[in-house]
This record gives C-alpha cells, structure tokens and sequence, in this order.
C-alpha cells in the first residue's frame, strides 16, 4: 500500500493516510524508525506490525486508562476511540479485549445511572438518556428488571413526591392552576398522566 499523505496532528503525532483510505495515527519518531514516507509503498511487514501489534496494544491501553476514572458504555468507547483515528479493526479487537475482562458491561452501566438518576427522573428520560448514550433497550429492560429484584429503584410515584417534596408543593393548599402547572411539568418530564394526577391532586 502507498502512503498517499502524512497530516501533522501535534508536534509528536502525524495521521499516515494508505491509498486514500486507510489511515491511522503514529509518532513521529515511529514514522522515522519505519521510513514512512509520503509517495512511497509502505511494506506489508510493517502495515502488518502497525495494525497488529502497536496501534492494538495502544487501543486497549486507552480503552483501560478511560475506565480508570469513569464508566463509559461500549458505545462512547468506540466513540473515543474513532476520536483518536483507530482504524475499524483496531477498535473491534481492543472493545473486544476490554469487554472479556468485565470492564465494559453496558447492563451494569444502566444500573448504575438507574440508581443514580432514578430518585429525581422518569423512567422514560432515564431510557432516553441511556439510549442516547448507546445502551441497547434490551439492555436497558434487563437493568430495570434486575434494579427492581436488587430493590435499587424506586416506584414512579415516590419520584414524583420526591420532586414535589424538593418543589415544596402542598396538594391541600394549591390552586387549580398551580396544580396544573406542576402537572404540566411532570408530564413534559415523561411522568404517567394518572400517577402526576393522583400525586398533584389534579381533580380533586
């Protein structure tokens, strides 16, 4: 293959293009050791080191050093990686390694923004949010199954009195219009229209 380009990303880093279309990152003194040079063919033995051994064992460095400060689902590491230019191959075989030792469980994800978000949001923004995350609906059912067996979710309707206790909203001593206020803010916020009504007292 012919190294049609070689785009500096920083003073270390430049992206090396292949016939037009392959493209991965190196170092520049990694360009220098190969004799990567634009115009010229680029060996089969070295695409082979590149994509096999020092762009993988890199990936999955990265995939590691992500997880050490946060969660992230297997989608939003894909994401990351593609940020840094992995190629397609690279990115399957460092999501896979990551994957095999537990460290990317997108159901055990969803459980955790379950429990965390649970006490002030619907379940209909915490799916939203998930999915937009990359978390699966399957994924996300089997999280609310299993969060209800671990009891690590609460019921929509104690989330509304959460949200109406921190509101300080008091049923007996509303308005007809102040309840319907509030209830409009529940249902925009994805709330059933009859637990907003039972707990906002709405026709009373």
């Amino acid at each position: 293959m012919v190294v049609t380009d070689i785009v500096e990303l920083s003073k270390t880093r430049s992206r090396v293009i292949l016939d037009n279309e392959e493209a991965f990152v190196l170092y520049k003194d990694e360009i220098r050791s190969m004799n990567v040079k634009k115009g010229e063919e680029l060996s089969d033995e070295n695409i082979r080191y590149i994509m096999s051994e020092l762009l993988v064992k890199r990936a999955r460095l990265r995939c590691l050093n992500l997880l050490k400060s946060r969660d992230y689902t297997r989608h939003q590491l894909i994401r990351k990686l593609k940020q840094c230019f992995y190629p397609k191959t690279v990115i399957e075989n460092a999501i896979e390694y990551t994957a095999s030792y537990g460290y990317i469980d997108d159901v055990k994800y969803a459980m955790s923004y379950i429990q965390y978000a649970g006490s002030a949001k619907s379940r209909k923004q915490i799916v939203n949010e998930l999915q937009k995350k990359g978390v699966s609906k399957q994924d996300i059912e089997v999280a609310y199954i299993q969060s209800e067996e671990k009891n690590i979710c609460i019921g929509e309707e104690e989330v509304i009195q959460k949200i109406l206790e921190k509101k300080r909203y008091k049923k007996n001593e509303s308005t007809f219009e102040e309840r319907r206020k509030i209830a409009d803010f529940l249902y925009r916020k994805g709330f059933s229209p009859d637990k907003i009504c039972k707990s906002v007292g709405l026709y009373e």
